[in-house]
Formats: structure tokens, C-alpha cells, sequence
């Protein structure tokens, strides 16, 4: 490693620490510029290659009633219903009306070509969209053997992209990123339910 990258590296972790510590209620986000340059924010830039540092806030819950529609759809569709909190959470952090930068759509982000799939036909409709994407993740599950981090990736990237990379995590940073985060939540749900 040359002098220059190590000095940057610390001037970054600094830069890093200083940020988390003077905004502890604020994301903090490393965007990318596809380049080399990345540089920190409290505002994401929707980014497919800015990652979530930290942030000071403790994760959203679900209402009473989004919990019930999580738990039924969970058991219609046989998936864990912490599994699907946690992506819930992750993907639109229990956000009904969320609309991602590429168009996906509500709780669940569901693509709009996913949800016409699934019969969604208001997929801001909690209901539709949470029963919608636990068909999907239970489809997806048993395409790749019940693999969670295999259905995540394919949840994120698209089944498509994981069977092009050999049945394995697509080295897209968004999906690198999002796999062991929405599992890394799934953990602590699974401990906090026991």
C-alpha cells in the first residue's frame, strides 16, 4: 500500500468518525462516483453504488397493522415473517408510499412488472404489496433451495442476474450490500422474538 492511499485512508476514517459523531440523528452515506472518488452525505443520492455507514436512529418498526398483514402473508406463503420485516425494513424502511429511483414500488419495492406478475393492482396497498412480495420471496427461495442470501440477491438483482453469476451473489455493490443487511436484521428480529 503506497503512502498516499494509507494517508487517505485514515483521512477518511477520520473524516468518517467526525461525521457519525457531529450528526448522530443522521445517515450517514459513502456515494461513489463510479470512479475512484467517494464522498460522504447525510442525504442519499439514490446511488446504485452509495452504502449506509451508520446511523444514530434505531431502526423503524412496524404499525399494529402492518404486522398483521406481515405475519398473514407470511403464513400464506410459508416464509418467516421476521424475514420479511427485515426486508421490509431494509427495502423502504416501512415507508407504504416509498418509490425507489428505478421505479420500484411501496413496502416491498416491488418492480411494477413484478407486481402486475402477483395480480397487484394498487401496489401501495400494503395488503397487495407485503402479500405480493412474500409470493415472490417464497418463488424465489425455492427456485434456489431455500438459499436466503440467494433469494435476497435475486429479490434485489433479479433471479436472472444470480443464475448468470453461477448461483452466486451478483457482484453488484447495491446487492452486495443489501444481502447482509436485510440478514444481519433478520438475526436480531429472530433473537428479539425468542
Amino acid at each position: 500500500m503506497s503512502w498516499h492511499r494509507w494517508v487517505a485512508g485514515c483521512a477518511f476514517g477520520v473524516a468518517v468518525h467526525a461525521v457519525v459523531a457531529a450528526s448522530p440523528a443522521d445517515a450517514v452515506y459513502l456515494i461513489g462516483d463510479g470512479i475512484e472518488a467517494i464522498h460522504l452525505s447525510n442525504r442519499s443520492q439514490a446511488s446504485p453504488l452509495q452504502a449506509m455507514v451508520a446511523e444514530g436512529r434505531p431502526a423503524p418498526r412496524a404499525t399494529a397493522g402492518l404486522s398483521r398483514l406481515i405475519d398473514q402473508a407470511a403464513l400464506a406463503h410459508s416464509v418467516e415473517p421476521e424475514l420479511l420485516r427485515a426486508m421490509i425494513d431494509v427495502e423502504s424502511g416501512f415507508a407504504v408510499r416509498a418509490v425507489s429511483s428505478r421505479g420500484a414500488l411501496g413496502l416491498m419495492q416491488l418492480m411494477p412488472s413484478t407486481a402486475r406478475d402477483y395480480g397487484v393492482t394498487d401496489a401501495f396497498d400494503p395488503r397487495q404489496n407485503i402479500d405480493a412480495g412474500a409470493q415472490h420471496l417464497r418463488r424465489l427461495l425455492d427456485r434456489f433451495g431455500q438459499d436466503k442470501a440467494l433469494a435476497l440477491a435475486a429479490y434485489n438483482a433479479g433471479a436472472d442476474a444470480v443464475m448468470r453469476h453461477h448461483g452466486r451473489i451478483p457482484p453488484y455493490a447495491e446487492t452486495m450490500a443489501y444481502v447482509p443487511r436485510v440478514l444481519q436484521r433478520f438475526a436480531v428480529l429472530q433473537r428479539d422474538t425468542r
